[in-house]
């Protein structure tokens, strides 16, 4: 039985339109051209940051962060981001008694921009706060330290292969792959991801059959 959901964030919980979009705006160039490099690092099975890469090969990811921050160009969230079936879902599975938990590779500022939204989850945490990243074991270990459940009984929900699902299924994690976004399509075939997938989920609310189980 499923006592706790993680869920991860990006194309998880909420779009990336916004982010790519601020993004291809910062660098100064067209929107689709920085759309398109994505859609080439999700087919390479890639980091995402290497769209950006490709464009500027020397870049400090880190250092235009903080210099976007610096020009009150940085991060933003809010309520227009969430995909449709966020709220009522998490609302569903803590009313089911289900632990809820919120994790993914975001900023520290991206972490308080979520809790300022007020979903409905036990915990809102990113990577940038624990100081360790998908897809590290470290991450994972963070995970099971807050799910307060065994790995058996903890459901991690992403859309991200290489990040999410088998990283999660290494860790004795249950998983979920979302069919959700650029990653969560084009991997959501491939043997070796239906092979580290427990359920492979069209829509956050199919999570509610799950936890009934």
């Amino acid at each position: 039985m499923i006592r706790t959901v993680v869920l991860d964030i990006g194309e998880t919980l909420t779009r990336d339109d916004r982010y790519w979009a601020s993004w291809a705006d910062w660098l100064g160039v067209a929107r689709h051209t920085l759309s398109a490099l994505v859609g080439a690092v999700v087919v390479d099975g890639r980091d995402n940051a290497d769209a950006i890469r490709m464009l500027r090969p020397d870049v400090d990811i880190a250092a235009e962060y903080a210099a976007r921050d610096a020009a009150g160009r940085g991060e933003q969230i809010d309520e227009t981001d969430l995909y449709g079936d966020v709220r009522p879902t998490l609302a569903a599975l803590r009313t089911a008694g289900v632990r809820v938990v919120i994790a993914g590779n975001q900023s520290p500022k991206a972490g308080d921009l979520l809790r300022s939204l007020e979903l409905p989850a036990d915990l809102v945490v990113t990577s940038g706060e624990w100081g360790v990243a998908k897809p590290s074991r470290a991450f994972f270990e963070q995970v099971l330290a807050v799910s307060e459940r065994p790995a058996v009984e903890t459901l991690y929900v992403g859309d991200h292969p290489a990040n999410d699902i088998h990283p999660a299924k290494a860790a004795g994690l249950r998983t979920a792959h979302l069919r959700r976004g650029p990653w969560g399509h084009w991997w959501a075939d491939d043997p070796d991801v239906r092979a580290a997938t427990d359920w492979s989920i069209d829509s956050l609310a199919e999570l509610i059959g799950i936890v009934e189980l």
